[in-house]
């Protein structure tokens, strides 16, 4: 009879899961030692939160759910910032805490509150592991957490359970993912269809529940025979190229004006696999009518005119959509291949100093395509999210649901880990940096060869941007009282200084011919940052 720890890795790996991220604790040991020799590998990461986001990115690029664990109290605390990014970006994530015993739950302990009132508002399920329910308890975790819309599940693990034998459970099924999503209705379908005939100028917004549709293909074939404008939400780049004449640019990041534009020239806008957690419809929807293609139903404020819901599998409705013929449209499509020149000329213009813009697009210019980047948050994710060109969807790693800084270098390092033989890049912010550089260790023990780019301009500078707006003065954003010289290494990873352009491509090339991680560290200017970023009002007023 095995006991629960062997039990539980066992089914881990039946289910797909190929590393648990975590920081152990004393109650943890006897699931280390099943990992130690099974198929499942346990990664020690530097903080709790690293953890949760790693697993979150493992379980976008291998389909399968990640896992994570953190110990009493503060490791489960740190272990909510990332199983958070798991429930808003919509990842399957197992997230594993230990708990008091049985016998000590309602006793005034050491590190001890409780986890599951903690982790009920983050995850889809929360639960307790027991040694009569082992397998049954982690398969059903798998299914909630695979079905839709995705997400983390939180199992607590009393604190003596590990060495507990597993009850024998007879006749288990296997484990399996969430059950496939129906089709939606003919019904549905057909006034889908009957609202883009009548329609003058049908504008397209593809969002972030298209990553998880079949037929990926099928919406690349539909968007091909229409020639209708496509706008994206950030986590949904990459089914068409930025450079095709149907692109339209990317909701809410740099110059979103000219986007803006186009959503303006709408008189229909049919939203395919939109999840407002990026941004909410009447942030950016215009008095047009609305038609949602969703797994769920649209979360719409009153003054939407949602004139339709095709709710059910995205793939099938993709497919319908394919089928149907050329629809007569108004768009003019040069005006469109004007907005997206204006839009890449003023991202890409010439800088006297150093920006941003031009770290992005050495990197997007010595990237292999079929490599990953992985962006952090703060005010170059706008820049990025707009700037960067996918080569596929889901290339671009980035949390825009749940938008937590210190999310790049954990996303980087998953990635490296899931696809060790492609190239692996992250830019940060050096304000994320700061709040992830003990990962770098984890990179270095691993040898991980991914470059983080830090793009050092010594503030918080999204938040400068947003005080200057509002009429305050710069305070409480500087990292650092003044420049300061650039250390050799952290941890033993190298740091490559670059302050040219010149200096970038040669850092960067240096760091991806390298066999281990590398830091390249581009001082650069912010300015441009207050010119591409807009202020925080409707798109639909911007045009």
């Amino acid at each position: 009879m095995s006991n629960v720890a062997d039990a539980m890795i066992d089914v881990l790996a039946e289910a797909g899961v190929r590393h648990v991220f975590g920081v152990p604790s004393g109650p943890w040991a006897p699931f280390m030692d099943a990992m130690r020799t099974g198929p499942v590998e346990y990664v020690l990461t530097s903080t709790e939160a690293a953890a949760g986001f790693m697993a979150d990115v493992c379980s976008r690029i291998t389909g399968q759910p990640g896992a994570c664990y953190g110990t009493f109290g503060p490791g489960a605390t740190n272990l909510c910032t990332g199983v958070g990014a798991a429930y808003l970006d919509r990842s399957p994530v197992l997230a594993f805490t230990t708990e008091a015993p049985e016998s000590m739950r309602h006793r005034t302990l050491q590190m001890h509150i409780d986890h599951q009132a903690l982790f009920a508002p983050l995850t889809k399920w929360t639960t307790r592991l027991s040694p009569t329910t082992v397998r049954q308890t982690l398969r059903r975790a798998v299914q909630v957490a695979t079905s839709e819309v995705p997400g983390p599940v939180h199992i607590g693990l009393p604190a003596d359970i590990g060495k507990q034998a597993a009850a024998p459970e007879m006749g288990s099924a296997p484990v399996q993912q969430g059950a496939a999503m129906a089709a939606p209705d003919a019904a549905q379908l057909e006034h889908m269809a009957d609202l883009l005939r009548q329609a003058k100028r049908p504008l397209l917004v593809v969002g972030l529940s298209c990553l998880r549709a079949t037929g990926h293909d099928a919406l690349v074939r539909f968007v091909e025979r229409q020639r209708l404008p496509v706008v994206f939400s950030p986590m949904a780049k990459g089914f068409i190229s930025e450079q095709h004449p149907a692109y339209a640019g990317v909701l809410f990041h740099a110059l979103s004006n000219i986007v803006a534009e186009t959503i303006q020239d709408a008189d229909l806008v049919l939203a395919l696999g939109y999840d407002p957690i990026e941004f909410n419809y009447e942030d950016w929807l215009t008095a047009v009518p609305l038609v949602h293609v969703d797994t769920v139903p649209a979360d719409v404020d009153a003054s939407c005119h949602l004139a339709a819901e095709v709710v059910g599998d995205i793939g099938a409705a993709l497919h319908f959509l394919a089928q149907l013929p050329p629809l007569p449209h108004a768009w003019d499509l040069s005006a469109l291949e004007d907005r997206r020149r204006r839009l890449f000329d003023t991202l890409t213009a010439p800088r006297s100093s150093l920006a941003p813009s031009q770290v992005v697009s050495a990197v997007q210019e010595l990237l292999p395509e079929d490599g990953w980047l992985a962006c952090d948050v703060g005010a170059h994710t706008h820049l990025i999210g707009q700037l960067w060109h996918a080569s596929r969807p889901g290339q671009l790693i980035m949390t825009n649901g749940w938008s937590s800084m210190g999310f790049g270098i954990p996303a980087a390092l998953a990635a490296k880990l899931c696809q060790p033989q492609q190239k692996v890049v992250c830019i940060t912010g050096d304000g994320g940096f700061l709040m992830m550089v003990g990962e770098m260790a984890t990179a270095m023990r691993l040898g991980l060869a991914v470059v983080v780019v830090v793009l050092v301009d010594r503030h918080l500078q999204l938040i400068t941007v947003k005080q200057e707006r509002q009429g305050y003065p710069c305070y409480g954003t500087p990292l650092f009282p003044a420049a300061y010289p650039t250390p050799s290494h952290y941890f033993g990873v190298p740091v490559l200084p670059a302050t040219t352009v010149a200096e970038v491509h040669e850092a960067i090339a240096q760091g991806l011919a390298a066999s281990g991680p590398v830091i390249v560290e581009a001082s650069v200017d912010p300015s441009e940052y207050d010119e591409i970023i807009l202020r925080p009002h409707k798109l639909a007023e911007r045009a």
